[in-house]
């Protein structure tokens, strides 16, 4: 075996070219799955956490003609404890309303919330630009455009038009911005006592929100929740099953990523198996006076094998490091006007070494061929034609 070592290192050194236009197309195709597989992924994560990550995942939600929820803050409990799975629960009191300013009447979701809990699911705080959380009775805060729109600042007044009739005036004590410019032109946020006294709910609410660890896992859990809830005319929600055409894109992402991936690697395995080939054919007389002088079948196939390794092992490194290139490339030049890159590069450790290892493995199946061709050449013949 370390003879078999010491010639395919010969042979690879003896035919420098040859082995650079190897490696060489070993690592480009490594470079391409790494950056494909990287970009992808990161497409879809930045698309899970700007969709989904800062919302619900679950829902508790009444059937009831009402629409309403009176026991809720026991959902609130068994919610919390049904799963370790389950996060940042929150219960929430919505409803329709108008708000009246100089110009016009422009409709508006009020949305009330225990802020403490709904913070940790819709980020207010890191999109508060100004101001502060509405944490007392009838103050209230609003988007970013519908603060445009109405002209309003920091502790002014807004008239809001419940649907039950009369008017309610509300201070502003912030202004947020969410990124979703139908949140911003339409949300009303505040407390939960407030919330329930413009829409007239008492002490009742309009659903539960929470979130769940493993994002995708999403519909299993809301399942498992369904079943263990004690209280009658709700129904369990997930994401999952509201957003099937983001799981189709997703999916269709997916398996466009695995494609591509396959289609290099088997690019590659057949690159090196043609070139291996041709270096059994271009070596016959330097292995036909091998085996004449007594090197086995066997041997003379792991010079082949060992070469597949050396130039998988070469490839996948400088791959892996062209890809890396290429990844931090795309993080200067594909930008937004902010300066942040388009899509966000995620580095998945176990999807890079996974890569590597692929590129190895190719690089060892490819050199089965030309081993297998190398086992049955006959020195006699092979010395004889020269």
């Amino acid at each position: 075996m370390r003879l078999s070592f010491d010639i395919a290192l010969r042979f690879l050194k003896s035919g420098k070219g040859q082995t650079l236009l190897i490696i060489l197309g070993i690592s480009v195709g490594v470079a391409v799955q790494l950056f494909i597989g990287s970009l992808i992924q990161g497409l879809q994560i930045n698309l899970i956490n700007t969709t989904i990550g800062s919302s619900p995942q679950i829902t508790i939600s009444p059937t009831n003609t009402d629409k309403t929820i009176t026991d809720w803050q026991r959902a609130l409990y068994e919610a919390k404890i049904s799963s370790p799975e389950i996060i940042n629960v929150s219960a929430a009191a919505d409803g329709p309303a108008s708000i009246d300013y100089e110009k016009d009447i422009d409709p508006v979701l009020i949305r009330g919330f225990v802020l403490e809990d709904a913070d940790q699911i819709y980020g207010f705080s890191e999109g508060l630009y100004e101001g502060s959380l509405p944490l007392k009775k009838d103050e209230v805060m609003i988007g970013r455009d519908l603060a445009v729109k109405s002209n309003t600042q920091i502790n002014d007044k807004i008239i809001l038009l419940p649907p039950s009739g009369g008017e309610i005036r509300a201070k502003v004590t912030g202004l947020f911005d969410l990124k979703i410019s139908s949140i911003n032109e339409s949300w009303i946020v505040t407390n939960l006592e407030t919330a329930q006294d413009i829409l007239s709910l008492d002490d009742k609410v309009t659903g539960v929100e929470m979130q769940v660890k493993e994002v995708f896992s999403a519909d299993v859990i809301s399942k498992e929740l369904a079943h263990t809830l004690s209280i009658k005319d709700v129904k369990v929600d997930n994401w999952k099953d509201q957003n099937q055409q983001l799981l189709s894109g997703l999916n269709g992402q997916s398996v466009s990523s695995y494609m591509i991936q396959v289609f290099v690697l088997v690019a590659v395995l057949l690159g090196i198996s043609s070139v291996l080939a041709i270096s059994v054919v271009q070596r016959s007389k330097q292995l036909g006076i091998l085996k004449a002088m007594g090197i086995q079948d066997r041997d003379a196939s792991l010079i082949f094998v060992f070469q597949g390794l050396m130039l998988g092992l070469l490839g996948a490194v400088l791959g892996i490091s062209l890809g890396f290139g290429l990844l931090y490339s795309f993080t200067k030049f594909a930008v937004n006007p902010d300066g942040t890159p388009v899509v966000p590069i995620y580095i998945n450790y176990s999807f890079i070494g996974l890569s590597g290892m692929f590129a190895i493995l190719s690089a060892m199946v490819a050199s089965l061929i030309p081993a297998r061709i190398s086992s049955k050449l006959n020195p006699i013949e092979v010395i004889k034609n020269g």
